[in-house]
């Protein structure tokens, strides 16, 4: 069976702004699958932003539980995603998922990764996928650059780099914020 390989997610913390997006492309082997993917999504009424890389299946597992999570523990994200984190790492059947997330509130980005990380970028840009170190090079330096853009405008011009150069990301973007 070929690898679904699929992806990139950039979310950007610029100027009191949180912003989260993705491409649409899902790739099996040299073949694009799908082109309209839609792998942001909303929680708590939109109060926080989820976007996944990896396993399509894996991935719907993982925010389902970090759902069961959020609501476990009152909507606080950073106590979710490290409970998840957790279970992840320690559950014989999460151990087996391949994918990664991030998610992000008004205030902040958080990676959450299979091997028990949980991380909070120092530079307010997160990055994951298949594109996601083209789309995070691109972001750092219109962070540096560009300050006059918004977070939202950054992740889009980040996922337009990416997408120039990464087989397996698209133009199909898809950005959220959170409210």
């Amino acid at each position: 069976m070929e690898k679904v390989r699929s992806t990139t997610v950039l979310g950007i913390v610029h100027n009191g702004q949180v912003a989260l997006g993705a491409d649409g492309q899902a790739s099996m082997g040299a073949t694009v699958a799908k082109n309209h993917v839609r792998k942001i999504r909303k929680m708590l009424d939109g109060k926080i932003v989820t976007g996944f890389a990896g396993s399509t299946a894996d991935a719907f597992t993982l925010l389902e539980r970090f759902e069961e999570k959020l609501n476990a523990y009152g909507g606080n994200m950073k106590r979710a995603s490290i409970e998840l984190a957790k279970d992840w790492r320690t559950d014989r059947y999460l151990r087996k998922l391949e994918a990664m997330m991030i998610v992000a509130n008004k205030e902040e980005l958080l990676i959450i990764s299979g091997t028990g990380d949980v991380l909070e970028p120092e530079n307010g840009i997160a990055a994951i996928g298949s594109g996601g170190n083209y789309a995070l090079s691109a972001a750092t330096a219109l962070k540096k650059h560009a300050q006059h853009l918004s977070a939202e405008e950054m992740v889009k011009e980040g996922l337009t780099v990416a997408a120039d150069i990464c087989i397996y990301t698209n133009h199909n973007f898809i950005i959220e914020k959170p409210v």
